[in-house]
């Protein structure tokens, strides 16, 4: 029995259905009119299109397998195809397949080109990648963990990266659209949440702490509390109002070279409410303390 469909795309007719895929890709690719000038590419472009429209599709190709090229009157494909060119060919073809259980789905506009313009993966393949966005708290674009995500009905989780960057893109793997047993991507832009403490530059981390007066002027230790733990910050004497304190490695971890940057703590004075100072104490600041 003539198959020359299989001919058409240079397989043979027990090729798996991935062999069918890659043949069909390589091809459409060297015969897309927006690549091959030549003539005649357009036409075999759509002959293409046309026979991996029927083999890609289980009941289809289960038809012309049983039938052969007895379904074209007995020509081979590419006459067939070649013949009915210029006329519907996609009317043709559903005719042909919608008959005896197939599931008479369009082929496209084979005899018009019109779908053809803007890129063969417009025809070829459906895009099942999908891009969205999502929004993560601050702390989890620092140190990682996971996140959860609700896409098409679906909730689930994904692991987030410890150093990720506000405008970064991840990919999840299967979670896109799904057509004819196959799964897209879905491709998700990253948004970080501000946060009320920190900011982030590069690598390095900044926030405000305040410092009790008393430390402040005479130096001290005081408890910090940072995104990974509880630290003791040793405070000089006459600290000054925006001064800032260096802790190493406790900044956002670099993915490239596996360093961390640092924290900076800016110096914020806390001054007591005059009413909670001893009166003497008050007095004595009042004749004591300079200015005018």
């Amino acid at each position: 029995m003539s198959s020359s469909l299989y001919e058409t795309l240079g397989v043979s007719q027990d090729a798996p259905a991935d062999e069918i895929k890659k043949a069909y890709r390589r091809l459409a690719r060297k015969y897309h009119p927006d690549v091959n000038k030549d003539a005649g590419a357009e036409d075999k472009f759509k002959e293409i299109n046309a026979a991996y429209e029927i083999l890609s599709d289980p009941q289809k190709k289960a038809q012309y397998d049983r039938h052969g090229d007895s379904m074209f009157g007995g020509q081979n494909f590419h006459d067939f195809a070649h013949t009915h060119g210029n006329g519907n060919l996609d009317e043709i073809l559903r005719n042909i397949f919608g008959r005896g259980g197939a599931s008479g789905a369009s082929f496209g506009n084979f005899g018009g080109f019109s779908n053809f313009g803007g890129g063969f993966e417009q025809f070829a393949e459906p895009d099942l990648d999908v891009n969205a966005r999502i929004t993560i708290p601050f702390n989890v674009a620092i140190l990682g963990g996971k996140h959860s995500v609700s896409y098409g009905g679906e909730n689930f989780d994904i692991k987030i990266p410890a150093g990720i960057k506000h405008g970064e893109k991840m990919r999840i793997k299967n979670k896109g659209k799904s057509h004819q047993g196959q799964k897209g991507d879905l491709f998700l832009s990253v948004e970080v949440a501000p946060s009320p403490e920190y900011s982030r530059e590069g690598d390095d981390l900044e926030k405000s702490i305040d410092i009790p007066l008393k430390t402040a002027l005479f130096g001290g230790k005081i408890t910090v509390p940072t995104l990974e733990k509880e630290i003791t910050l040793k405070v000089g004497q006459n600290t000054k109002p925006g001064q800032k304190f260096r802790v190493k490695g406790y900044g956002v971890i670099n993915r490239k070279s596996g360093e961390k940057g640092d924290l900076y703590l800016k110096a914020s004075i806390a001054l007591p409410a005059v009413e909670s100072l001893d009166a003497g104490l008050v007095e004595l600041m009042k004749e004591k303390l300079p200015g005018e």
